[in-house]
């Protein structure tokens, strides 16, 4: 479509003029194909568009991005939180490139490990997600590997060669003796490094409570090197925590914008609060990020609550919001929103290597929910592809699920075996701590193979009877 050369950005193509209204359509027409923009409205009409929006987003200076913001300033505090501590010093190495510039910088041998945790402060979200719209798969891969992220709570995630899991033995009626299954299943499949941590089927306090004083007695009594989180609003774990209740990690779901996050029923100050309780507990022995956070593309479109910005963006203003709170951990539950938003196993997997370079680049802990509905045109061989390339890009977790089926929130994501398999094709550890203990235990060989031991050992079968029974 032939537009007159009057919009504030525009590009001219062999005598065609292509115009972008503002810095939200440039960046939206930008974006790699996806269900989400089209569904908002905002895409590019046709590939022809897509490219010289990507050709125009590159000659962008990235100070733009300060001097324009996409959400406006006096209507959102997640802009306000990202321009009021945005680190002008840390900027300053990179505030003379563009958009382009800044590719190629991070794919240069110039952009170290030190220098991106250097500048990593100077780095606003619709920076980081307008450099990945101009990014092939494989600059996300490089670029992410690396950036290094490293939190500890009850052990140290997200060191170099090292692949950490969520165990996730959730029960679609919170049944004790089958929750215990899963996490003794898990455990065996040395899986568990980075959370125990389970979605009630049932939301309220008091199972919540009851949830937490389970995993505090497992985690106790065999002495493990880990940390449990029930993954219940966050209003829920202050008052579990007022109750006394052994509360490691709080978590939340978060998003890019206040209008989304308040369909969380959330704000900036009710995470700050929150923050401040767990760190009170001191539960923690080698570390105090006590924060868990989720997050997913589409999150905000669904709530309409995204202000015309195109989803990647929208979720990449949202680890602003993590990166505020320190937290241990945080994922994007990718694929989880369903087809609406990314619709096929070739936009999860591009959404799911956009969502961890983005936030790796900008300093969180980022993890990934590899997962798809039974409704989108996925399958679990997509799901394969994608755990592999976060691997190889240095992702922090992922989620480890009996069978790679969550028969409490009916979707697909991966299993116990693997991350087993991730771990060995590319010789990555869990958490050292939680390593030293699963060789303790005689789960796992003391040797460079990552080999489980076939017999169970004697420790658990003694314990076998305690685990399984009543919380």
């Amino acid at each position: 479509m032939t537009q007159k050369a009057t919009y504030p950005f525009s590009h001219t193509v062999g005598g065609r003029t292509f115009g972008f209204q503002h810095l939200a359509d440039l960046m939206a027409k930008a974006t790699p194909a996806r269900s989400g923009d089209r569904l908002a409205g905002i895409a590019a009409e046709n590939a022809e568009e897509r490219v010289v929006a990507q050709m125009t987003l590159a000659d962008i200076p990235l100070k733009t991005f300060l001097q324009q913001p996409l959400v406006p300033y006096e209507n959102d505090e997640v802009t306000r939180l990202i321009l009021d501590e945005h680190d002008a010093g840390a900027f300053a190495p990179i505030s003379h490139l563009t958009v382009g510039d800044f590719r190629n910088w991070l794919l240069s041998d110039l952009a170290t490990t030190e220098t991106l945790q250097q500048v990593q402060k100077g780095i606003t979200p619709e920076m980081a997600a307008a450099v990945s719209k101009i990014m092939r798969n494989q600059d996300l891969i490089l670029a992410a590997k690396k950036c290094r992220v490293t939190t500890a709570f009850r052990n140290t995630i997200g060191l170099p060669g090292h692949l950490s899991t969520r165990l996730q033995p959730n029960h679609p009626t919170d049944d004790a003796t089958g929750i215990a299954a899963s996490i003794l299943d898990g455990l065996m499949y040395a899986n568990g490094d980075a959370v125990i941590g389970i979605n009630p089927a049932t939301d309220n306090v008091a199972q919540v409570c009851r949830l937490l004083n389970m995993v505090a007695d497992v985690i106790s009594h065999y002495e493990i090197p880990t940390q449990s989180c029930v993954l219940t609003h966050v209003t829920n774990t202050l008052e579990a925590i007022n109750q006394g209740t052994p509360v490691d990690l709080v978590f939340q779901s978060i998003a890019g914008t206040q209008a989304a996050n308040a369909s969380f029923g959330i704000d900036l100050a009710l995470l700050a609060e929150a923050q401040s309780a767990a760190l009170s507990l001191k539960r923690g022995t080698v570390g105090n990020n006590v924060m868990y956070f989720e997050t997913g593309q589409g999150s905000a479109l669904s709530a309409n609550a995204h202000h015309g910005v195109d989803q990647q963006t929208c979720e990449a203003r949202a680890y602003a919001v993590a990166r505020k709170f320190s937290p241990l951990l945080v994922n994007t539950v990718v694929g989880f929103i369903g087809p609406e938003y990314l619709f096929n196993g070739k936009e999860i997997i591009r959404a799911g290597l956009e969502d961890h370079f983005c936030g790796k680049l900008l300093g969180i802990p980022m993890g990934c929910d590899v997962c798809y509905t039974n409704h989108a045109d996925a399958d679990q061989n997509d799901m394969d592809n994608l755990l592999t390339l976060l691997c190889v890009a240095g992702c922090t977790f992922v989620m480890g699920i009996p069978g790679s089926d969550d028969i409490m929130l009916n979707y697909q994501t991966t299993s116990f075996h693997d991350a087993l398999y991730a771990r060995r094709v590319l010789g990555l550890k869990p958490a050292p701590e939680f390593d030293a203990w699963l060789k303790r235990m005689d789960i796992l060989r003391d040797n460079d193979q990552f080999q489980l031991n076939h017999e169970m050992s004697p420790r658990f079968r003694d314990s076998l009877k305690r685990l399984m029974g009543p919380a």
